[in-house]
């Protein structure tokens, strides 16, 4: 007797066996698509991620130069300012031994002002000789006294940075 156990293919249980497999192809064939969307996926992060690296390196770069350039400045600056407070200086002594001149030339003419005064009101003489008189006595006091003549050729004071402390 011959029978048949399955091996037809009409029978059901060859039906089941074929769509099973079918299924099971299909499942990884869908499998297979996601694990490769899955790594297309991963790979398209991967580059995200390196390219956001990327432009923050190239932004680090950026602004170290950017700093760099503002402590360049900064140095400039201070540089000037250094200066600048120096030459201050220096121009504050100037002006301090001008006015102590200034303040004796001004005694000086004091002094001569009330001595030609005084020889006018005793002498009578008329105002042309009391000017003659007042220049010549200027003129021997200040310029005969050797102490006046050092100051004629002076240069003006000069201080350097090192002179004062900050």
């Amino acid at each position: 007797m011959a029978s048949s156990s399955g091996n037809s293919s009409g029978s059901p249980q060859m039906q089941n066996s074929g769509s099973e497999e079918d299924l099971q192809n299909l499942m990884d064939q869908r499998k297979r698509k996601r694990m490769q969307s899955n790594r297309e996926s991963a790979r398209r992060s991967r580059l995200r991620k390196q390219k956001h690296l990327d432009d923050l390196m190239a932004q680090v770069a950026q602004l170290t130069k950017e700093n760099n350039q503002i402590l360049n400045s900064i140095n400039v600056t201070t540089h000037h300012h250094v200066n600048v407070e120096t030459e201050n200086s220096i121009l504050r002594a100037q002006m301090m031994e001008l006015t102590q001149r200034l303040q004796s030339l001004n005694e000086i003419l004091d002094y001569i002002n009330s001595s030609t005064a005084t020889a006018t009101a005793t002498t009578g003489s008329c105002l042309f000789e009391a000017e003659e008189f007042q220049n010549q006595l200027f003129a021997d006091s200040f310029l005969n006294n050797p102490w006046n003549l050092m100051g004629l050729n002076q240069h003006p004071i000069m201080a350097s940075a090192e002179m004062f402390d900050y």
